[in-house]
């Protein structure tokens, strides 16, 4: 289909990210700014719009006046604010944009947080009934807390500073537990993989192992310079005469060195792997594989989204 004079060309794929996901910085490019914090504040109306503008133009229909950068900016927005696979808007704490404006200290709210975020940015379209939510929320932030505990009651007769590093080490440990139960539907059914076209090929169990191994990667290196840089910070901080004199500026400083550190590091760790992952046919259940050589024997490589 072509486009009218004067108006944007209809071979822009808006599918892909704008920038070439096979770099590293390509990719943290593309999640500087899925996660912008900025689109928290978009209104319904706002984030209506982008998304008639981005479905028009993959329907061949292209938005009067539009530039090439305001399709793209439009094409964010609906990526921050709506599902890529069920097209549903996502509650707002359960944005990947929240990230840095929602930072709590609570365990059980951190964790409470962390089980939206997985459930709303899991990967493909199955369905999750509201008991088996509830058993994979109750387990997750039980088991996040648990595990705090734990840590903190290991750490009694330690060193204040290693003290400090309990949060990090319960948030990766969290991790470990919250993101595979919130996504557990996953790892039951699988998840859709489809061709470098995108055409659906099946549900692979292996594919969503394969992608909740790397989002639990991703999200221990992103706690990293939040829960690891502060510490060191206010532990040399308390011991000035500064802070000594003014506590009360213990609480905001910590929170807003987290938040900083968070800016940077929920883009650049989300980065670290494709969102648009792929596996080898040869890896994949066997069931699975026989089905695919048999729609197209010449796939050699299926395609899936990994989640955030």
């Amino acid at each position: 289909m072509e486009s009218k004079m004067g108006e944007l060309p209809l071979d822009i794929n808006i599918q892909e990210p704008r920038w070439d996901q096979s770099t590293f910085l390509g990719r943290a490019r593309h999640f500087f700014t899925v996660t912008d914090p900025r689109n928290l504040l978009l209104s319904g109306a706002q984030l209506e719009a982008s998304r008639n503008i981005v479905q028009n133009y993959r329907a061949g229909v292209v938005t009067p006046g539009i530039t090439e950068d305001q399709l793209w900016r439009a094409k964010y927005v609906y990526d921050s604010a709506f599902h890529p696979d069920t097209g549903e808007k996502v509650v707002l704490i359960g944005r990947m944009s929240a990230q840095t404006p929602t930072v709590v200290f609570w365990q059980w709210v951190n964790q409470s947080f962390n089980a939206i975020v997985n459930y709303s940015n899991r990967s493909g379209d199955t369905p999750i009934t509201v008991r088996q939510l509830g058993t994979a929320y109750v387990s997750a932030t039980t088991g996040a807390v648990a595990t705090a505990l734990g840590l903190k009651s290991l750490t009694k007769h330690l060193p204040p500073l290693v003290g400090r590093f309990v949060p990090f080490a319960a948030v990766a440990a969290a991790n470990c537990i919250n993101i595979p139960l919130m996504r557990q539907r996953e790892l039951q059914v699988g998840i859709p993989v489809a061709d470098e076209a995108g055409q659906r090929l099946g549900y692979s169990v292996t594919a969503a192992k394969q992608g909740i191994f790397q989002v639990v990667i991703s999200r221990i290196c992103m706690a990293i310079p939040a829960m690891a840089i502060p510490p060191l910070i206010m532990d040399t901080l308390e011991k000035k005469d500064f802070l000594k004199r003014r506590p009360w500026l213990g609480a905001p400083l910590q929170v807003g060195l987290v938040g900083f550190c968070l800016v940077f590091a929920t883009p650049l760790c989300c980065a670290l792997f494709p969102q648009k992952s792929s596996i080898h046919i040869s890896n994949l259940e066997p069931e699975l594989r026989a089905q695919i050589h048999e729609q197209n024997p010449s796939v050699e490589v299926v395609y899936y989204n990994k989640g955030l």
